[in-house]
């Protein structure tokens, strides 16, 4: 045992430092070039060799294989892409509906409202409803009035009905009538040939009762409106919709709409009527919707989320909304080509619906979009182009920082969006000497609030404008 064991011993003395397998090296002419080392979240610091950015983050290098690429392609090590939380989506052919989203406020409807006043003069005696929203039935009594004029035409008629003479019946009962009594009432004084000294006046339907101007022992007149009936078992809801959505709307389309203080209760109705002028000052469109209310839960002056179908486009390539960029000049999506190259493609963006937006030329189905982090993608690329075009590959260290884009993190605290503002506590900027601050920063054009809210945790990259102040040009939600 002991010969065995030692004879293993020798063995591995012996066979160790002949066979151990050494790493098989790449030759030279196998290894991508280097032509620079980047800061991975400032791609204007350059650097001839390895380090650190003034952020304290390592330096990524750039090949020669990437840099000789197109202008618009850039390559973000997948440490870099990870960090950044990039994701992708793929464009795709589905169905879209031109979906009109606004907001609207609820209305009476006016076929369903009536007005309450009287055809003489006198004084309500006693009043039954005594406020607005009262609820009253048809054939109800609203208030006793005496009208000395009233009084006078009924003691007229009894005497027509004590003579022979047809036409003094005929014409005395017209005049009480045209006073404003019901047939009920006429009969009852014809057939107790009593004047009464209070006449009752009665609900003509069911409804609430609204704008209520008289109160008890009131004096009126016939051009005094004393009270209005409206009848909520329908209503209108009443809509602006963008001129640019102007011939999308049209009678007869279904809606949904939702109430913030109903959370997730939905009320179906339909387009009755698209009024033919645009408003001047909003430059909108109004539309009329109709919607059965029998439980009364919708109620007058109420604002609402109105969402209008206006029809399906079919077998259209579409990408999420968040994909794509806007500017002043132009749209823009970023498509990501694998093993952490992306290129900016500029496209024609067609309808919004929901979550999704036509896109009518740029891509093709099957590429790949970005959907988190394509502002600093993008700024990469519009910086390397800007470059390009410049024939600036021999920028080395520091430029001109009216140029240069300066990155940093920080939280939101407040925006300002009519004035194009952000208030930032941010992390130190060592590239600008700059501490840890808050401080107000304006944005550019290219800046996008989508999405961003006060709390939110940003990536943002600075600009110097003519004025020598400092912009935000970019802005991406850390996830």
């Amino acid at each position: 045992m002991t010969f065995r064991m030692h004879s293993l011993w020798l063995a591995v003395t012996i066979v160790v430092p002949g066979l151990v397998p050494l790493p098989v090296m790449p030759s030279e002419d196998d290894q991508p070039e280097i032509l620079y080392w980047v800061a991975p979240m400032d791609p204007n610091y350059r650097r001839d060799g390895p380090g650190k950015s003034p952020m304290g983050m390592d330096l990524v290098p750039v090949y020669a294989d990437e840099a000789g690429g197109s202008a618009d392609v850039v390559s973000i090590d997948p440490a870099v892409v990870q960090n950044l939380g990039v994701r992708t989506a793929p464009v795709e052919r589905a169905t879209l509906w031109r979906r009109i989203e606004t907001v609207g406020y609820v209305a009476f409807d006016e076929r369903k409202l009536s007005h309450v006043h009287l055809r003489t003069e006198g004084w309500i005696e006693s009043l039954n409803v005594k406020s607005d929203g009262e609820q009253v039935k048809k054939g109800d009594v609203l208030f006793e009035l005496y009208s000395r004029e009233l009084v006078n035409a009924q003691e007229e008629y009894i005497q027509a009905l004590d003579a022979s003479n047809d036409y003094l019946k005929r014409a005395s009962r017209e005049r009480l009538d045209a006073l404003g009594m019901s047939e009920n009432q006429i009969r009852e004084v014809a057939r107790t040939r009593h004047a009464a000294q209070r006449v009752r006046v009665l609900a003509n339907q069911d409804g609430i009762v609204h704008a209520l101007k008289a109160r008890e022992g009131m004096f009126v007149k016939p051009e005094m409106e004393v009270m209005t009936l409206a009848d909520l078992s329908t209503i209108w809801l009443l809509v602006d919709v963008f001129e640019r959505h102007a011939d999308w709307v049209a009678e007869g389309q279904p809606a949904e709409v939702r109430m913030s203080y109903l959370p997730g209760k939905v009320w179906e109705g339909k387009v009755e009527f698209v009024y033919p002028t645009v408003d001047p000052k909003t430059r909108t469109l109004r539309a009329r919707l109709l919607f059965d209310n029998a439980d009364a839960a919708l109620k007058p002056d109420m604002y609402a989320d109105v969402r209008v179908f206006a029809g399906p486009e079919h077998d259209v390539l579409s990408v999420p909304r968040e994909a794509l960029i806007r500017t002043g000049e132009s749209e823009r999506v970023i498509i990501a080509l694998g093993d952490g190259k992306f290129s900016a493609r500029e496209v024609v963006a067609g309808i919004e619906s929901g979550d999704w937006v036509e896109i009518i030329s740029g891509i093709k189905e099957g590429d790949n979009v970005v959907t988190s982090g394509q502002f600093l993608i993008d700024s990469e690329a519009s910086l390397k182009a800007s470059f390009n075009r410049m024939g600036s590959d021999d920028i080395q260290g520091e430029s001109d920082t009216t140029q240069t884009p300066f990155t940093g993190t920080g939280t939101v605290n407040e925006i300002f969006p009519d004035a194009r503002k952000l208030n930032l506590s941010h992390k130190p900027i060592e590239a600008l000497g700059w501490p840890a601050m808050t401080m107000d920063f304006r944005l550019t054009d290219n800046a996008m609030l989508e999405g961003v809210e006060a709390g939110a945790v940003i990536h943002f990259t600075l600009l110097k404008d003519d004025t020598g102040s400092f912009r935000v040009d970019s802005i991406q939600v850390q996830e």
